[in-house]
């Protein structure tokens, strides 16, 4: 195939994707941005939808091309790692064959072929076969503890400068270009890169009906209506100005933290219920009596609302089920957790950690349907005070809740 011009766009990492566009696309705007940070993204090179090559911009520096042949089938993966010249080096080269597009569609090779270069210039190649019953992964040799049988190894040595290539800035896809012949694409004498991404979208997630979900009332969920029952959780002690919102069993893992006012605060959960019973929607630490005129998303110092695309937020993760508001300065026993908080989760939607007085206490509430990212909100008010610390489980869709 003889091209002339390529189809630029953007997404985040495909990892695993075994798919032909990306599956979470992103705007120049934000890949450049998330380059700059060094952060991951990707970049398809495509002609008339059907793509030539995926690349990945992995942290340190590191690269990764996956080829695609005529069929859209994706046959080569090549990973780039710098080098002490400054450049690029082809450190990995596999190549893949299948017998039929059953067995491509189940990632079962049947024949893969492994070259691995030295900074040196020390080269290996290794053909592997897939043993018995076809059932060989994707994965490259090099990524694996064992596989498959292997013909003899063939080692000799080469001039490094052949498997080096320029360390791309932002946009030089160019660099690239050269490995699509690998597949049978054939450049023309000048190759254009047309910028076909998304546009920037609404941006971020946006705080949208959050007061409603501490408001008695029903919404429009996945599972059907559901009822709004607001709970009281207890008061929260503050004693040194900062509130952690975090998973109690993950609490040193770099929490998210919010300035506050100190004294004890009203802890308010949003319960929905539907036919099939009744999760915590939301969870709410109020600090002053008055009503939010705006909410902006609690962010980490090292945090840019600019890397993110449209619906994206960063949150409060969580690993046990579990979320907490806390003080800063509360330390949670590990020893004491399954007792403490999460056996009495089991039957009860909250629980509170007491502290003896004045020392601070801990309030834990089940994270919504379970495991995963929360998006934590700061209501402020007129004056631009904290009135309130929103976490909210996402159980309500967005259009719903406007």
């Amino acid at each position: 195939m003889i091209f002339d011009s390529l189809d630029v766009s953007y997404g985040h990492m495909w990892g695993s994707h075994q798919g032909t566009t990306h599956p979470e696309p992103l705007s120049r705007t934000v890949a450049e941005r998330r380059h700059a940070a060094g952060m991951e993204y990707s970049v398809l090179l495509s002609v008339r939808e059907r793509p030539m090559a995926l690349v990945e911009r992995w942290p340190r520096g590191k690269w990764r091309v996956y080829l695609f042949d005529d069929r859209s089938w994706r046959m080569q993966m090549i990973d780039l790692t710098p080098h002490h010249t400054g450049m690029l080096l082809v450190r990995w080269n596999t190549r893949w064959r299948f017998s039929d597009e059953r067995e491509y569609a189940s990632g079962k090779w049947e024949v893969q072929e492994t070259t691995t270069v030295s900074a040196d210039g020390q080269v290996e190649v290794k053909s592997e076969f897939a043993a018995g019953p076809r059932g060989a992964s994707t994965e490259p040799s090099h990524a694996r503890a064992s596989g498959p049988s292997s013909d003899p190894v063939r080692r000799f040595a080469t001039p490094v400068e052949d498997f080096l290539r320029p360390a791309p800035g932002f946009g030089d896809w160019q660099v690239f270009v050269p490995f699509l012949a690998q597949q049978g694409h054939e450049p023309a004498t000048t190759v254009v890169l047309n910028d076909v991404s998304v546009g920037e979208g609404a941006g971020p997630l946006r705080a949208t009906g959050i007061e409603q979900l501490f408001s008695t009332g029903t919404h429009d969920t996945p599972d059907g209506p559901a009822a709004v029952e607001p709970v009281d959780a207890g008061l929260l002690r503050i004693t040194s100005g900062q509130l952690t919102v975090s998973d109690p069993g993950w609490v040193g893992d770099d929490p998210r933290t919010v300035a506050v006012p100190t004294g004890e605060h009203p802890v308010t959960l949003s319960l929905l219920r539907t036919t099939r019973g009744a999760n915590v929607a939301a969870a709410r630490v109020t600090f002053l009596d008055l009503p939010p005129r705006e909410w902006e998303m609690a962010l980490r110092p090292d945090e840019d609302l600019g890397l993110l695309s449209e619906g994206q937020f960063y949150g409060v993760g969580v690993d046990t089920g579990t979320v907490a508001f806390m003080d800063a300065t509360r330390t949670v026993v590990e020893e004491q957790l399954d007792e403490g908080l999460f056996i009495p989760l089991d039957s009860h939607f909250s629980v509170e950690l007491p502290g003896t007085e004045p020392e601070p206490n801990l309030i834990a509430f089940r994270a919504g349907q379970g495991d995963g990212s929360y998006p934590v909100w700061i209501g402020r008010t007129d004056g631009g005070q904290v009135g309130c610390v929103v976490v909210d489980f996402q159980l309500c869709p967005a259009d719903a809740e406007e």
